[in-house]
């Protein structure tokens, strides 16, 4: 599989899991850019979510792991208790540094780093969630002449970080849920 030169983020918390599990399944078979998923978890907690994504929905999900390749058509998630971030080669890396936004893995550390190595090719959605994480990561892709889109906080379960991201990014394109699932499914 080649390395991906384009890359999808999708960054939730609280209240985003089922709406990211939908993406998931709505995806096609094969698709163009590599799809990495950041959810904030607690690193006291196993989760297994590759693990459990892959077995219920048929698909290979990943863990991104440090100087991974960023590979084509593969769904990678941020693994708990570290930062994750895109270098310019297009390989991952992981970080220990403090917390942002009270969270570690931070959406902001991955959106502005994918942004800074994939440019216009870099895309984001920010989901639910009851912090800000994020907004500053939407505002640097777009910076970087990538796109970014935003949950409608009316279909949000939790809407502080959808608003926050649209109270600061006047710009960002709001999508409510089937739309953001109709994005995914028509990837190539």
């Amino acid at each position: 599989m080649p390395k991906a030169d384009q890359i999808i983020l999708i960054g939730g918390s609280a209240g985003s899991y089922n709406l990211i599990v939908d993406i998931i399944e709505a995806l096609p078979l094969v698709f163009k850019p590599a799809i990495v998923v950041i959810i904030h978890r607690n690193p006291k907690y196993s989760t297994r979510i590759e693990e459990l994504l892959s077995n219920r929905l048929n698909r290979t999900i990943l863990q991104a792991t440090d100087k991974e390749a960023i590979l084509s058509n593969t769904i990678y998630f941020a693994g708990p208790g570290y930062h994750l971030l895109v270098e310019p080669d297009h390989t991952f890396s992981l970080d220990l540094s403090d917390f942002i936004q009270f969270s570690r893995p931070s959406i902001d550390v991955l959106f502005e780093s994918a942004a800074d190595s994939y440019g216009k090719e870099c895309v984001g959605f920010l989901l639910s969630g009851a912090n800000k994480d994020g907004t500053n990561g939407l505002l640097h892709i777009q910076y970087q002449g990538g796109k970014v889109y935003v949950q409608s906080p009316d279909e949000a379960l939790i809407a502080t970080m959808p608003e926050s991201a649209i109270d600061v990014n006047k710009e960002a394109t709001v999508y409510n849920n089937q739309e953001i699932l109709s994005y995914f499914s028509r990837l190539k």
